[in-house]
């Protein structure tokens, strides 16, 4: 799989978990940008489906 651009700040990510009390693995944060790229490409595909170019707070919840 090619390259994803990274969506998040590294250290606020990192800082939200913390806060949870965990530690934070070296690829935790590319998993996390993966699972926000797929939310993105299902809230664009569920928008135009729907005829809409305006993606809504909707489009991310199943």
């Amino acid at each position: 799989m090619a390259e994803q651009e990274m969506l998040l700040v590294g250290s606020k990510a990192k800082a939200a978990l913390k806060e949870h009390d965990v530690n934070v693995g070296g690829d935790a944060l590319d998993g996390l940008n993966s699972v926000i790229h797929d939310y993105i490409r299902q809230a664009a595909k569920r928008a135009t489906e729907n005829g809409r170019k305006t993606v809504r707070a909707h489009d991310f919840t199943c």
